[in-house]
């Protein structure tokens, strides 16, 4: 089927796709648990009654409370429920187990590629998930740790003194001459310095041919703090904050 509007119902947010001419044409991010908020980017879209839906989340709950939603407004609504329903192999012990949003991104990204080359995806939000995807666009796993957020939580959390800080300065100078500075520096550059490992990593073995490729890799970054990160990335990292939303859209249209 070809959906009109697509959404990935995230922990902390929505994702909208307009789908248009075969690609994700406009994409909005609205809270979880807004439908005021939902009604005015409905509005704003111009999306008339009668729309064709298609949602990924791994929140039940609230996929079940936007569904009805969508219902409610003279729409039709697809789920897609299990990693079957997506059409890309999994090479691992327990497929069922991989968040979504992860094997949505493998799919968008080979469909993207289209020639038979490796691909690293760093997804970079409440947690930073970096993942291969191998050269026949089978998803093999990557790795999962604290994205900026949640290690900056974690340091107010677990700590008798050190305050909440957000981290939204790109580059924070070194070395902090404050708390927060130090905190922002120290979290920024942790999650840089470990995403830029990782791929260090993992493009060393795809030039060995270990995962069926010697050619390197093409990279893609997405996720809420993107942007954040991509100043201090390699100049070969693409930036793609619909990745997700277009990994959907190809999977809604291999659907009957």
């Amino acid at each position: 089927m070809k959906p009109n509007v697509v959404a990935d119902i995230g922990n902390s947010r929505i994702k909208w796709g307009l789908c248009s001419n075969d690609r994700v044409e406009r994409m909005a991010p609205l809270p979880v648990d807004d439908p005021e908020a939902w009604q005015q980017q409905a509005e704003a879209w111009d999306l008339s009654p009668g729309q064709k839906w298609v949602l990924a989340s791994v929140q039940r709950q609230t996929l079940l409370r936007y569904s009805k939603w969508v219902r409610s407004r003279g729409d039709t609504v697809r789920v897609l429920m299990s990693w079957k329903d997506l059409g890309v192999q999994v090479r691992l012990e327990h497929p069922e187990g991989v968040g979504f949003d992860r094997l949505l991104n493998a799919i968008a990204a080979k469909d993207h590629v289209k020639r038979p080359l490796p691909i690293l995806i760093v997804d970079a939000g409440s947690a930073v998930t970096v993942d291969q995807v191998d050269a026949t666009g089978a998803f093999f796993g990557g790795v999962i740790f604290p994205g900026c957020r949640l290690m900056a939580k974690a340091l107010h959390d677990y700590t008798d003194a050190l305050p909440q800080v957000d981290v939204n300065v790109v580059s924070p100078p070194l070395p902090g001459n404050t708390t927060t500075g130090a905190i922002q520096g120290g979290v920024f550059w942790a999650v840089a310095g470990g995403i830029k490992a990782v791929l260090r990593q993992m493009a060393a073995r795809a030039r060995h041919g270990s995962w069926h490729g010697r050619e390197d890799p093409v990279v893609f970054l997405t996720g809420g703090d993107a942007k954040l990160l991509a100043p201090v990335m390699d100049s070969w990292v693409i930036v793609w904050p619909e990745i997700t939303l277009e990994g959907i859209r190809i999977a809604a249209e291999g659907l009957p």
